[in-house]
């Protein structure tokens, strides 16, 4: 049997401030404080040395439930240095969900900040052989403070332990909305990779900076731009989250020049009142992801002249996979463009051919940047990639000239009367209503079509709408199946943890006939 070489993980921030010791590494939005990679490495060695003295061994996980902030990423780097395992936790979900996170992970201890301590104590009560660390105040004073100990420990780097490319670095929660989340397992090579394919591809450079205000426990905030940076030698802002006024301020100084952001954030952006005099001809590449982006905030973004594109990524894979040449943006609307440097994908139907062009199907992926599985779920990781490739479950086409296009999720679509209607589509057209700020598209029971279409609405700020004057727009601009049969107003909508519209929730809501 040939020989199988096996590659170590290397200390990204230890190499950083070798290369670049001087350069800007991270900045603290709410002060202005900002670091170098040297002075980085020293937080990140401090905490690693914490974490040992805490007792934490190589392959242990550190659960961490705290907004954004320089310490979780802190936290981050000295899992690599020490084989520890980062499980990221969503501050969003309730005490009951966690406990359930927690007992799947078995971490050695939670840190936890002040905004998340109650939730923290729900937990901690529960399984107290779980160390509390308290990045804030603790918890009556019965746990250790983060801080006090990172003061008193060494800045010397510690001695890193035997790891592998295969090993994990981080356990990152799928955005599911039924049943338990799935960790997927992030290793050090499936970060490495997806930081490889992002600054080949998408043209990162030390001289770039990124608004960070994507949650820390999502791989969007992980891993859209935070680690390719660190890779690439540049410089990540930390929000706590996302403000739109901040976003503002960063983006038309040219103080940033990337900011990733789902939907929703840009619809908030657009509907600003600093929207109609923003300039962004300082930025370079404002990319949306998580969900499918409706034309018209391409078009608003378009007559400001930034090419603003739509990305495609998942938990599983990166999160980065596609990339739209700017000159394609205003030809491609929508089109999520073509696999990065070393991913490779495939559309197949139903019976597991490949599909011609425009023709819908499965998205499936493959690369070193795909996970191995799941953490504790090996049923689903063998449902979920077979033979090597990743079943997406999200649905996609190319057209003739190659570019993919995203059309929604696999378990969204709605077949009404033998037809098949893409959510993502009809949102996209009620979005362009110049009196809807949000819109969804859920499916009802019917006796005579099986299931039909309803929009659930939030109308802009000093707007009013009707039913009725709403589906008469929609049938002059689509095919009569695709309208929905109902609409009802809403205040807003539900969101989930990684800010994209929970349809879970809407269907338990609004989906009786």
């Amino acid at each position: 049997m040939p020989h199988q070489q096996v590659f170590g993980a290397t200390d990204w921030l230890a190499k950083r401030a070798r290369f670049s010791p001087h350069r800007p590494a991270l900045t603290i939005a709410e002060t202005g404080e900002r670091m170098t990679y040297a002075e980085w490495n020293t937080r990140a060695n401090r905490a690693a040395n914490t974490l040992r003295a805490l007792g934490v061994r190589q392959g242990e996980r550190v659960a961490v439930l705290a907004q954004n902030r320089v310490e979780y990423l802190d936290v981050l780097f000295a899992c690599q240095k020490t084989g520890a395992i980062l499980q990221a936790l969503n501050w969003r979900l309730t005490a009951h969900e966690l406990r359930s996170l927690v007992r799947d992970g078995e971490p050695t201890l939670l840190l936890y900040d002040a905004a998340n301590a109650p939730k923290a104590a729900a937990v901690l009560d529960d399984m107290p052989h779980v160390l509390g660390v308290a990045l804030d105040e603790p918890l009556s004073g019965v746990h250790p403070q983060w801080g006090n100990m990172l003061a008193r420990a060494s800045s010397r780097a510690p001695t890193p332990p035997p790891r592998t490319l295969d090993d994990p670095w981080v356990l990152c929660y799928t955005g599911g909305t039924t049943g338990l989340p799935k960790a997927a397992i992030l290793t050090y090579g499936t970060v490495t990779w997806n930081a490889v394919n992002t600054v080949s591809t998408w043209g990162l450079t030390a001289d770039d900076t990124a608004i960070l205000n994507a949650p820390l426990f999502h791989t969007g905030g992980l891993n859209v731009f935070t680690t390719p940076l660190v890779h690439v030698g540049g410089h990540s802002i930390v929000c706590t989250g996302f403000d739109a006024d901040q976003v503002f301020d960063f983006l038309t100084t040219g103080e940033a020049t990337l900011f990733f952001g789902v939907p929703t954030m840009f619809i908030m952006l657009q509907e600003h009142p600093r929207w109609a005099e923003a300039s962004f001809e300082k930025t370079k590449l404002i990319i949306s992801g998580g969900a499918p982006c409706p034309r018209p905030v391409f078009e608003r973004f378009f007559e400001k002249g930034v090419a603003f594109k739509t990305g495609y990524g998942l938990t599983e894979a990166g999160p980065n996979n596609f990339w739209l040449p700017p000159e394609d943006v205003q030809r491609k609307v929508g089109a999520v463009g073509f696999p990065l440097m070393h991913v490779e994908t495939r559309i197949v139907a139903d019976d597991g051919r490949d599909c011609e062009a425009g023709e819908v199907g499965e998205l499936l992926i493959r690369g070193p940047h795909v996970i191995p599985g799941y953490w504790n779920r090996p049923d689903a990781t063998a449902s979920t990639i077979v033979d090597g490739w990743l079943h997406t479950g999200d649905l996609a086409h190319c057209d003739e000239e190659g570019y993919t296009y995203i059309v929604g999720r696999k378990k969204d679509v709605i077949i009404s009367g033998g037809e098949n209607i893409y959510p993502a589509e009809v949102e996209s057209v009620m979005l362009g209503h110049p009196a809807v700020s949000e819109a969804a598209l859920i499916p009802v029971p019917d006796p005579k079509w099986g299931e039909v279409g309803r929009a659930v609405v939030v109308c802009r700020a000093g707007q009013s709408l009707s039913a009725e004057a709403l589906l008469a727009w929609l049938r002059e601009r689509l095919a009569g199946y695709k309208v929905p049969k109902s609409v009802v107003f809403v205040d807003e909508l539900p969101k989930t943890g990684a800010g994209k519209v929970d349809k879970q929730a809407l269907v338990r809501r609004f989906g009786a006939p």
